[in-house]
């Protein structure tokens, strides 16, 4: 594997569709949840954390065992109880196979986008089974789910002006020592120990098909 292909799927224009997603942000503006300095910073580390916690243990088991993908697909569409966040995960699940599969084609490929077609297709054990095909690294694969998140967070908050192109890049530069430090706190996850460390940001993400008017999916 080399660094191009890192770079591709991380990048903006690798169409999985997350630009229409907030992970909760645009609810939470809009229910008065960030109004104080410092509300956005602590808003990226508790979703940050709730990616790891709930989205890598599951990424990592179907990385290492493939075929344990229709089972942990059921797991998190069970975990998953907010609406709003199942059907993120959703789309954007199969919006990674679809190009995935557009991109590498291959058997293995086709056989994995044929399971997504009559499963829930999450994106969490997808991602794993996903990146593994196409040649990403485990520890590759981990930090570009955390590293999407960030992203997706920090990239809703510009445009819905709650911070400014500057401020965002210089808090994702701020956060990385402490993602390392995720990553590590988290390499031993197993699915069984999926857990919501963000239950107001998820209340208030469930509310979000109710705002009077909004910018993103979820």
């Amino acid at each position: 594997m080399t660094d191009w292909l890192t770079w591709q799927v991380i990048d903006s224009a690798f169409p999985i569709g997350a630009f229409a997603h907030s992970w909760g942000l645009e609810a939470s503006w809009q229910f008065d949840h960030l109004q104080e300095p410092g509300d956005l910073e602590s808003f990226l580390s508790a979703t940050t954390q709730q990616t790891a916690h709930s989205a890598l243990p599951l990424l990592a088991a179907t990385f290492r065992e493939p075929d344990r993908l229709s089972e942990l697909d059921n797991l998190a569409d069970a975990f998953l109880l907010n609406h709003i966040a199942n059907r993120a995960s959703r789309v954007q699940g199969r919006s990674l196979v679809s190009t995935a599969s557009r991109i590498w084609p291959s058997e293995k490929m086709e056989s994995v986008a044929a399971q997504a077609d009559v499963s829930r297709a999450h994106l969490a054990p997808l991602s794993g089974v996903v990146f593994r095909l196409i040649g990403l690294s485990f520890e590759t694969s981990r930090k570009v789910m955390l590293y999407g998140t960030v992203r997706g967070v920090l990239s809703a908050a510009v445009r819905l002006g709650l911070t400014g192109s500057y401020q965002a890049q210089s808090l994702q530069h701020a956060v990385g020592p402490w993602l390392d430090r995720l990553l590590d706190e988290t390499r031993l996850l197993e699915p069984e120990d999926l857990c919501q460390t963000a239950p107001i940001i998820d209340l208030l993400q469930s509310k979000h098909d109710r705002l009077y008017s909004r910018l993103f999916q979820s």
